[in-house]
């Protein structure tokens, strides 16, 4: 199975889980009295159209080059996970909204079975975190690792939601809003994973430098080409689920500009055979002093 497609089943994974879980908790927050699992199903109905958004960016990103994009439509994945941060915020921003409306308005208590149902989905959430995040770094796909943080910030919000109707449950009367104060908080942890997930696809298009384990692991694969005596500056960006490499060769002085040419074609044929997740491998020759 190629990255694209390991990519894309986990995708689906994130549509249809997030979807039923969408369903639930409204259902629950609705009959059980409890804003906390609603404000979780606002998270998952921004996470089913984020999920789409991030399966969209997969397929297109893996693209192949054309005329107008040589280096393929990689770049259109940190994209996507920019608009995936925009629907995080969105949501935490309506449910921070609503809870503090709902802290200052009187209502009843949760009803206890809410704990049964958040007790399940905070399972399910964390299993789907590990597995989609597990895929992530299979695929090297950024926007797929902003999907699986999206079921770890769902996870969170879900203890938060527990731990808010438990409090109000134990506590009784006149604590009835602790169920909403959860949900503020809630919302303030999806600001902050927000972060977490913009930041990395920021480095991404601004080809920052964070790819120091893989430059060594280029450079050894480098040493084994007979031939190359030396690398020297070596500069790596992603595009999507590739690695494009600019690499500087030392090489014997003496020999012809052919042999020069020859060499980079093999060094650059063993180093996209050794390291699959490189792209385009872009071989600079420097003489040897």
């Amino acid at each position: 199975m190629t990255n694209e497609q390991t990519a894309i089943k986990a995708t689906y994974f994130s549509i249809i889980g997030n979807t039923c879980l969408a369903l639930i908790k409204g259902m629950a927050g609705f009959f059980g009295n409890s804003y906390a699992l609603i404000a979780d199903a606002i998270e998952s109905t921004t996470d089913i159209f984020a999920s789409f958004l991030v399966l969209f960016g997969i397929k297109y990103s893996n693209r192949p080059a054309d005329k107008n994009h040589p280096y393929g439509h990689g770049r259109a994945e940190p994209l996507i996970t920019f608009i995936v941060v925009g629907f995080l915020i969105t949501s935490a921003t309506i449910i921070a909204y609503e809870s503090i409306s709902n802290i200052q308005t009187a209502h009843d208590l949760p009803k206890p079975w809410t704990l049964l149902v958040l007790g399940a989905i905070i399972i399910w959430k964390e299993y789907s975190f590990r597995l989609v995040i597990r895929r992530s770094l299979e695929t090297n796909s950024s926007s797929l690792k902003a999907d699986a943080w999206h079921h770890r910030s769902d996870a969170i919000t879900s203890v938060a939601a527990f731990i808010g109707i438990s409090v109000a449950l134990l506590l009784g009367k006149g604590y009835e809003s602790a169920d909403d104060w959860a949900a503020l908080f809630a919302s303030g942890f999806i600001l902050f994973n927000a972060y977490l997930i913009f930041r990395p696809a920021l480095g991404e298009i601004m080809d920052e430098h964070v790819y120091d384990g893989l430059i060594e692991n280029i450079r050894e694969v480098s040493h084994q080409v007979e031939g190359i005596i030396d690398t020297e500056k070596c500069f790596i960006r992603k595009a999507g689920m590739k690695y494009h490499v600019d690499l500087h060769a030392i090489v014997n002085a003496t020999i012809t500009v052919k042999e020069g040419h020859d060499l980079a074609h093999k060094l650059k044929d063993r180093l996209q055979k050794e390291l699959p997740e490189l792209g385009h491998v872009l071989i600079h020759v420097e003489p040897h002093k």
